[in-house]
């Protein structure tokens, strides 16, 4: 008899504490640190979204038409490997070695396509415009590739190249902790500005 209320009072207690422990760390302490996320970084806590609801800074995107060629009015990101090309479910890369016959072949076809495309030879190609991410969602060129499709995107939006380069350098998000990894430049940021500045 004392061994079957031991149980129920034993029994009791676990549920009263899983109770109470839910409310406490399941609802109230997810409810706190949403607030403070809110409160304190509330652009970080939504996604980092974009102005006009063009997605979040933290993606990449693909700037081309329904045939997957680049839009001559807008800078061109990085290639991606995840899914269809920058789909957040399905972020990786392409897991390929670099002495694959395959990857060898798809970066030396993406060199002949944006030298061809930027007027410029293929030796001032920069790394990052024909490789993918880890990620397959780098949102970020870096400068040089930026620089390289100045050219291009002036002449498209009949604007001074010097007005664009400024654009882009005015673009320029420094070192992580002004040491860690290189100037970059976020693509969908940049191209919000220039469309931005053409309605003004």
């Amino acid at each position: 008899m004392s061994s079957t209320r031991t149980t129920v009072r034993t029994a009791g207690v676990a549920v009263r504490a899983m109770l109470v422990l839910t409310l406490v760390l399941g609802v109230g302490y997810t409810l706190v640190v949403t607030g403070i996320g809110q409160l304190i970084l509330p652009a970080q806590a939504n996604g980092s979204p974009l102005a006009d609801d063009k997605g979040s800074a933290l993606i990449g995107q693909s700037f081309t038409d329904a045939d997957g060629d680049a839009l001559p009015e807008y800078f061109q990101s990085r290639p991606s490997a995840a899914g269809d090309g920058y789909d957040g479910a399905a972020s990786s890369g392409s897991n390929l070695g670099p002495e694959n016959a395959d990857l060898i072949a798809a970066i030396e076809e993406r060199t002949a396509t944006i030298a061809e495309r930027e007027g410029v030879s293929p030796a001032e190609v920069p790394a990052d415009a024909v490789t993918a991410s880890g990620s397959g969602l780098d949102p970020h060129i870096s400068v040089a590739y930026a620089l390289l499709q100045v050219p291009r995107v002036a002449a498209a939006r009949d604007l001074d190249e010097g007005t664009v380069r400024q654009l882009v350098e005015s673009r320029i998000q420094g070192r992580d902790l002004g040491f860690l990894g290189e100037e970059r430049i976020n693509v969908a940021e940049l191209n919000l500005a220039l469309d931005e500045r053409e309605g003004e």
